[in-house]
């Protein structure tokens, strides 16, 4: 075999450059094998340097079904890579894998993709072919019981991947059009509304917190009387609360009513919302 024919193997079986696999063959004299592992090798360096760089761009993948649903994001530098081929192939053979794994990273990490390698080698191996870092960021995975999900993409680059992915859960011993309908209603309102909770009594301690630390900076120099600004006070932590949690947001088809009185006048006894995930690049 010649030294051209070996490069051209070399590349097809590891997808590396010309250059690369041109020193490689000569650090191993010429043995494939051992050009392989130098080239392996080279590719945890390159990678490991990658890492300490920003990866602000990327995707969101959904795989699954309206039983079992999963989203992951995948991270990269710029947007360049996140519509390169080998990319996107990456990450629908990942989320497919995620799904499966219910979102368990460990296991993910462990698994084997269709080339025999398993998750973390081929993030390695795809970080030293594209010359980007490339990290797995937020995943997560639904599934209920007497439920069905509904998702919704926004800004779509390949089919299930896109910058934005929600997922909702209802609950209903139904299946109709009315059901199909507010659902993926539901999820197209979860990406535009951005709900941090399902109910006002579910918004982490923390963030509220934070919201009330700021309401009392701004209050701080108005000159308001101490029990008026503690009126002004609560009055901004409700309506902040309202417009965060999902259920007492403004209905984004209907702006005039709450997302809890669509589901009233609906009429469905069984209908509940059980869980949501809305997962977005840059966020």
């Amino acid at each position: 075999m010649s030294d051209i024919e070996k490069i051209k193997k070399l590349r097809q079986s590891t997808g590396a450059g010309f250059k690369d696999c041109n020193l490689a063959l000569k650090e191993s004299n010429g043995n494939i094998d051992k050009a392989v592992e130098i080239l392996r090798i080279k590719g945890v360096s390159k990678a490991s340097k990658k890492m300490l760089r920003d990866a602000k761009e990327g995707v969101i993948v959904l795989s699954g079904d309206s039983n079992k649903t999963s989203l992951i994001e995948v991270n990269c530098e710029t947007d360049f890579v996140a519509k390169n081929n080998d990319f996107i192939n990456f990450v629908k053979e990942l989320s497919e894998i995620n799904n499966k794994c219910s979102s368990d990273i460990s296991q993910l990490n462990k698994s084997k993709m269709s080339n025999g390698n398993n998750v973390s080698d081929n993030l390695v191996s795809l970080i030293a072919k594209i010359g980007e870092k490339i990290t797995i960021g937020k995943t997560q995975t639904i599934k209920n019981d007497n439920s069905q999900n509904f998702t919704y993409q926004h800004s779509v680059i390949s089919e299930n991947v896109s910058k934005l992915g929600v997922i909702v859960s209802l609950e209903t011993t139904e299946k109709n059009d009315q059901i199909n309908t507010f659902g993926k209603q539901l999820s197209m309102h979860i990406a535009a509304s951005n709900p941090i909770a399902l109910n006002s009594d579910e918004i982490h301690k923390d963030v509220l917190e934070k919201e009330q630390n700021l309401i009392a900076e701004e209050l701080k120099n108005s000159g308001k009387p101490e029990e008026i600004a503690k009126k002004i006070s609560l009055g901004k932590l409700k309506k902040f609360k309202e417009e965060n949690s999902l259920m007492t947001q403004d209905w984004v088809m209907e702006p005039k009513k709450k997302v809890k009185d669509i589901i009233s006048e609906m009429n469905i006894s069984s209908l509940k919302i059980k869980e949501f995930i809305r997962i977005k690049i840059g966020e």
